[in-house]
């Protein structure tokens, strides 16, 4: 019989509105955070409506419910937001998806309806995506923001992404379709946004839990009109920048519908990403097909792709050649305080006399660092510390980099470490 009590676990898609690892996880969740928080999710109003009165689960039925849970065909609303604290940058809010008017100048004609244009965009603020799915050969996520709208749509071996911005349609063909094997998920739509659903998300932290993660059930809600258990997930490691996840897990399937990240500091959530509404029934075989609107410039992607591997010729990387260039990449500590580092050969950022030197020769240099980044000195030597509310980095003064979801005495224990 499973426990009643909480437990501590250690170790509107309506028709066509317009066509307009182990191992990594291991170190986990607050490498994982920090590239999901970078792309995605945002501040809904916190679990809305009464708390409907279900039976009693442990932390561990609830996971294992989450785990068994394979859920294929759903639609629906998820809002999105992200809120680091990162500072504005020039130029971060022009436009909503439309680029330079014609499709943006890099990367080729279709760059501004190429999926990884829009992850700057979901970055900072409110988004509203609307998703579908219907099997691993079905798929569309749809980014509605300001009057304007961006589409990723899967279907068989057809991979369209539309941005109605600039009005440009990129084709591709599916990878499996390609090389003739069967395939799952287009290469075209990027990890961020096939990770922008609360399912996965709470994945990804459930698999991370071990003896530095407790998790219990803390109660029930209300979540785009289902009834669902809220399971809490806290770091038991000090240094830990984060305070808690919570997510709701639909009662009756084990789907997750709803997930907040709140930093340790308190105040709104860094991370939170939630349905609106879902619905689990098959959706109708029109969400999935996609035809160019009247005047849209079309793009053929493999050809695109075709055309730059053949430009690049001998001096192309080849993918053994990219993971070679991760050597540097280590990761220290464990669970919510592992910290991922980059070997430097120097020189890093200016501090101490250097940065002083960049002062008095006129520059901007020194005056901007310490708008935006904290001197630090220790047993390595001298660098910076640059923070947001969840993520901070350290850069020394010889280009060693370390990154995690830590605080920045962490950072530079870590640091001193290893000298």
């Amino acid at each position: 019989m499973p426990r009643n009590e909480p437990t501590e676990v250690t170790d509107e898609w309506g028709g066509e509105r317009s066509p307009k690892r182990r191992k990594a996880v291991r170190y986990g969740v607050p490498v994982a955070v920090a590239g999901l928080s970078a792309a995605m999710i945002g501040l809904v109003p916190a679990f809305a409506g009464s708390a409907p009165d279900l039976p009693k689960i442990s932390a561990q039925d609830l996971i294992a419910k989450v785990a068994k849970s394979d859920v294929q065909q759903l639609s629906g609303t998820v809002r999105v937001t992200t809120d680091l604290g990162l500072p504005s940058l020039p130029g971060a809010g022009a436009g909503a998806f439309g680029g330079a008017p014609g499709g943006g100048a890099q990367g080729g004609d279709g760059a501004s309806a190429a999926p990884q244009n829009k992850l700057m965009e979901l970055a900072s603020g409110a988004h509203t995506l609307r998703v579908a799915a219907d099997g691993p050969e079905k798929q569309r996520v749809s980014i509605v923001d300001k009057g304007a709208e961006y589409s990723l749509v899967h279907n068989g071996k057809d991979v369209w992404a539309y941005d109605s911005g600039s009005n440009t349609a990129v084709h591709n063909t599916a990878p499996g379709e390609r090389s003739g094997k069967q395939h799952r998920a287009p290469e075209g739509l990027p990890k961020d946004l096939k990770t922008a659903t609360p399912q996965d998300l709470a994945k990804q932290a459930l698999e991370a839990a071990g003896d530095t993660t407790s998790v219990t059930v803390d109660g029930t809600a209300k979540v785009a009109g289902r009834d669902a258990y809220q399971l809490l997930i806290k770091p038991k490691q000090a240094g830990s920048t984060v305070g808690s996840i919570r997510v709701a897990v639909d009662a009756e399937n084990g789907t997750p519908l709803k997930f907040t990240l709140t930093p340790k500091s308190g105040g709104a959530a860094a991370v939170d990403v939630g349905y609106t509404n879902v619905d689990f029934a098959k959706p109708a075989a029109s969400t999935f097909s996609f035809t160019p609107p009247k005047g849209a410039k079309v793009v053929n992607g493999d050809k695109e792709r075709a055309t730059a591997q053949r430009g690049h010729g001998k001096d192309a990387p080849s993918r053994k050649e990219l993971a070679k260039g991760m050597d540097g990449l280590n990761v220290i500590g464990k669970g919510w305080t592992s910290i991922a580092t980059i070997k430097g050969d120097g020189p890093g950022l200016p501090s101490g006399k250097d940065k002083d030197k960049a002062k008095g020769a006129g520059g901007d240099v020194g005056n901007f660092l310490d708008s935006i980044g904290d001197e630090v000195n220790g047993k390595f030597g001298s660098g910076r510390v640059f923070s947001t509310r969840l993520v901070n980095a350290l850069i020394t003064d010889n280009g060693t980099v370390y990154v995690g979801a830590v605080d920045k005495q962490t950072l530079i224990n870590a640091a001193n470490a290893a000298k």
